[in-house]
Formats: structure tokens, sequence, C-alpha cells
């Protein structure tokens, strides 16, 4: 098993990207080794159907405080994902635990 999991950070240039995969390459071949021998590796139909859920999703406009918005930058960033993606995952889960506390009540 990888020490730790690796983390595709978003690009900002196609140069920038193919310096990272360039300096990775040994991780993500060993990542994907230990993925196939562990049986974890992503179907096409996982994919398709993930795709098929990104189209549920609703466009929403919100406004937020710059610092509110700089902070999840910085936090998506060192996750690898994008802001929005992150806000919405943060958003989702606050969601899912303030119904879990009416159901409970």
């Amino acid at each position: 098993m990888p020490k730790k999991e690796l983390v595709i950070p978003a690009f900002r240039s196609e140069a920038e990207e193919a310096a990272w995969w360039d300096a990775h390459r040994k991780q993500v071949e060993a990542e994907i080794r230990w993925r196939m021998k562990a049986g974890r590796t992503t179907t096409l139909t996982e994919v398709m159907e993930k795709a098929k859920r990104k189209r549920l999703l609703q466009p929403v406009t919100i406004r937020l405080e710059t610092d509110d918005v700089d902070a999840a930058r910085r936090l998506a960033a060192g996750k690898g994902i994008g802001y929005q993606t992150y806000i919405r995952s943060l958003l989702s889960e606050a969601l899912r635990r303030e119904a879990r506390k009416q159901v409970s009540k």
C-alpha cells in the first residue's frame, strides 16, 4: 500500500501539468500497480455513473465573503481539488449533519 494517496493538483498550464507528471511518474506508477493488485481501480461504468450524477447539479449564485473564498481556495488547493468543489462538499456535509439533527429531535 502506498504510504500516502497521491493527490493530483489543479494545473495552471499544460507545461506545469507535464512537469508534475514527469516529477511524480514513479509514484503514479506505484499507486496504479497497488490499486490494480488491491482491486481498487475505477471502471468505465463507474466513470459514466459519476458523470451522470454531475448532470444533477443545479447552478446557483451566492455571495460569500472574500476571506472565506480565499480560505476555501487555499484549503482546496491543498487537497488538489477546485475551490467550488470543496465548498460544495462542505455544504453537503453540513446539510447532512443538520438533517440528522432534525431527525433525532
